[in-house]
């Protein structure tokens, strides 16, 4: 069983990415479990047809703690298992305990089943301390994918969780295993990306062009698998699937100075004055 955690910026686009790269493995055949890193509990939403998946923690304060699988898991597209971790109520607590917590939860529950090929966290953004750190400090995620774009505080946000995966390297055992881009139509991006990644001493494992029928299949809550298989951006996700089910490329990344950083945007002309 592969577990592998998703991070990036805000906004980039984890989520999204997170729940196509899922469909095309389950497409492949594999067992998958997501298992939602995010207060906002949106990371299974379009594998479960826009339904609002009960979080771990709503279930915990409305039932207890004694509590059935099924009542925090649900399955989506192409039987992929959906867990939402939640949060707390707002302004109350840590919202990164909610990790710790449904990962404590779903062991305890057996939801790591045997059979499964792979485990995907879907993690908030590029907050890599406290709870939001535990695939990555407790080794839960043996695998890291930073989703990023040709955007400077994107960069910015992939170096710093490059920089959590580094310390939490020799003790979690957890390794880089690419960037994935999320085009955002910048200029020079697959350049840049492709610099950046061979900056830090791993590799960009797939550029995703921006396209619109990613908005078209999330209206229609669903993925762009499910909703337009025969869509070329379909086949985008396909092959980024393909791409980290052959991956063997995992390394202990060598994060920038922020000089070094902006010598690389500047040579690609994100910096000119």
């Amino acid at each position: 069983m592969r577990q592998v955690a998703i991070y990036g910026k805000g906004g980039i686009g984890k989520s999204t990415t997170t729940q196509n790269l899922t469909a095309g493995l389950a497409e492949m055949g594999k067992k998958v479990m997501v298992v939602g890193c995010d207060p906002k509990a949106d990371s299974t939403r379009l594998l479960l047809g826009g339904l609002a998946q009960k979080t771990v923690l709503d279930t915990l304060r409305e039932e207890g703690d004694d509590i059935e699988l099924d009542a925090i898991l649900k399955e989506g597209y192409g039987s992929i298992k959906c867990v939402e971790s939640g949060g707390p109520e707002p302004g109350v607590g840590c919202a990164g305990r909610g990790i710790i917590t449904s990962i404590s939860m779903l062991e305890n529950l057996g939801a790591y089943e045997a059979d499964l090929d792979y485990v995907f966290y879907d993690v908030l953004g590029d907050v890599v301390c406290g709870g939001f750190a535990m695939p990555i400090r407790e080794g839960k995620a043996q695998e890291i994918y930073i989703v990023a774009s040709g955007e400077m505080m994107a960069l910015y946000a992939a170096n710093n969780i490059a920089k959590g995966i580094q310390k939490y390297a020799n003790t979690g055992g957890v390794r880089l295993g690419g960037i994935i881009c999320n085009s955002r139509k910048v200029d020079n991006e697959r350049e840049l990306l492709e610099a950046f990644a061979t900056e830090l001493g791993s590799q960009l494992i797939h550029f995703v062009p921006r396209d619109n029928q990613v908005q078209r299949a999330e209206i229609h809550k669903k993925t762009v698998i499910d909703f337009s298989p025969e869509a070329e951006q379909a086949d985008e996700y396909r092959a980024l699937a393909k791409k980290i089910e052959e991956n063997k490329m995992f390394v202990i990344p060598k994060p920038m100075t922020q000089d070094r950083l902006e010598e690389i945007l500047m040579a690609h002309g994100l910096m000119d004055i």
